[in-house]
């Protein structure tokens, strides 16, 4: 078995994590750390998935998108609270807080994920075109 490794994902989660990080650290706005940081980690989620994944772009997507769903609902049933987490990484990781909107972020993630491998299919196979 041959292991494939794509320097393209490697790159965009590279530059995605440091966004991340960022939006962490410098505390920027609710919108931003609130909504946009929830659309980006859908998408540097799967970038490190395609690292290693080859092909598969809707399974991988909604896989991606099926744990973040799963991890607000965790977050629904309060499970850092029942569990007494206490550690703020962890806590920043994991969420703590159920919120709907988290949820509309992360499905715009994953639509920005369907529509960039579209446009990224589409360039690396144009169509033919007579003149």
């Amino acid at each position: 078995m041959k292991l494939s490794i794509s320097i393209k994902h490697i790159v965009a989660t590279s530059i995605l994590f440091a966004t991340e990080i960022a939006i962490a650290y410098f505390h920027f706005s609710p919108f931003i750390r609130g909504f946009l940081g929830d659309v980006l980690v859908i998408l540097l989620l799967y970038s490190f998935l395609k690292i290693f994944i080859k092909k598969h772009i809707l399974k991988t997507a909604v896989s991606v998108l099926a744990f973040a769903y799963f991890v607000e609902l965790l977050q629904f049933l309060k499970l850092a609270e029942k569990l007494n987490i206490k550690s703020e990484i962890l806590l920043t990781i994991i969420g703590s807080v159920f919120d709907v909107w988290d949820l509309i972020a992360y499905t715009i993630g994953f639509i920005l994920i369907l529509l960039i491998e579209k446009i990224s299919i589409k360039n690396e196979n144009p169509k033919n075109i007579s003149l």
